[in-house]
């Protein structure tokens, strides 16, 4: 099934259920009101909601209306937890080596390192991109996300993915500057990530049939900026660990309670691997973020060509499924000023 949040003035906003191709909602409030509530008791109100979906989807509601996506908050508009890899990627063309914008050494001795950012105030998919300064270089980065039940400390790999609820394109804001100087000073991201962002519309994995594979989806992640194409990674093969594996190293020491988040980091082509997916080759699949198209340029041509965002600049990460139609809605986000960030926030 599919659900969503709508904007309705409070911090959490109301539960819909969204039929599958996005045209149409329906109210959950004979249900439950707000998401979080469903994930404290997936049990008992998940069938309820599967039953709605499935009328929904025939047509047989009284009461649905067409889905204005445009109203949507994030699906979770505030979490217990949000936690994402933290990853290796350096700007080349920076002043401040690689080496120093490297992960954690447990990457390196096979599980993701993992960090926290905020989960206080989580985005909507149409949330202003800001602050603007340009001395912060603000980036995003495209990827995948999954909200989880509750789950026991040191869940397997297996037992991770049954944990998994509802899946969700997300969009990491990272304010590249202040990200290296919060690694060079070997601290977490304090104020480097001042938001992230997801779809409008979260989905089950039931709704993903086959693509669903092992905690990865065989799907085409569509990123573009201006209008013009960043990115077509194939969410399968250029997603770094697989979500058991993420959710695993998250509760390894401890238990995970429903309506934790755990993205999966910017997509990214494997650097060197050469590995075809399809007919696209790993510089036709293109990047997740600015910063990777900067390293992809510095390391075709000697240059890194693209800024960072601007005032005005405007990207949308969208994935379809095999009928055409979106997957769990886009997420399109301008570059506002700093003064509209600070007034729009996180809250509704």
């Amino acid at each position: 099934m599919k659900l969503a949040t709508l904007r309705d003035g409070s911090r959490d906003g109301q539960l819909v259920v969204v039929s599958r191709d996005l045209g149409f909602a329906h109210y959950a409030t004979g249900i439950a009101n707000h998401l979080q509530s469903v994930l404290d008791d997936w049990g008992f109100f998940s069938p309820q909601l599967q039953d709605l979906y499935d009328e929904l989807n025939a047509g047989r509601t009284r009461h649905a209306f067409p889905l204005d996506t445009t109203q949507c908050l994030a699906p979770l508009p505030r979490a217990y937890q949000c936690l994402e890899p933290v990853t290796p990627l350096a700007d080349l063309s920076a002043s401040v080596p690689a080496t120093q914008s490297t992960a954690p050494s447990a990457a390196v001795r096979g599980s993701p390192a993992l960090q926290q950012v905020a989960g206080d105030g989580l985005l909507g998919a149409r949330a202003p991109l800001g602050p603007r300064d340009g001395e912060w270089q603000l980036d995003f980065g495209a990827g995948l996300a999954v909200v989880t039940g509750d789950l026991a400390a040191a869940s397997t790999s297996g037992q991770a993915l049954d944990g998994v609820r509802l899946l969700m394109l997300a969009n990491t804001v990272v304010l590249r500057a202040l990200e290296r100087a919060e690694r060079e000073a070997g601290v977490g991201p304090v104020h480097s990530r001042p938001g992230t962002a997801f779809s409008p519309v979260a989905v089950t994995v039931d709704e993903l049939g086959a693509d669903w594979r092992q905690g990865r989806l065989a799907r085409t992640l569509q990123v573009h900026c201006n209008g013009r194409k960043l990115g077509l990674l194939d969410a399968e093969a250029d997603m770094g660990w697989g979500f058991g594996e993420l959710i695993a190293q998250a509760c390894r020491t401890r238990a995970l309670r429903a309506g934790s988040i755990v993205c999966s980091g910017p997509l990214s082509v494997p650097a060197g691997t050469g590995k075809q997916v399809g007919t696209q080759t790993p510089a036709q699949r293109g990047a997740a973020s600015l910063l990777a198209k900067r390293n992809l340029e510095l390391q075709q041509g000697g240059k890194a060509l693209s800024s960072y965002l601007q005032s005005g600049d405007q990207i949308r990460i969208d994935m379809k499924g095999p009928d055409g139609h979106s997957l769990c809605g886009a997420i399109e986000q301008t570059v506002a000023g700093e003064e509209v960030s600070r007034a729009s926030g996180p809250a509704p």
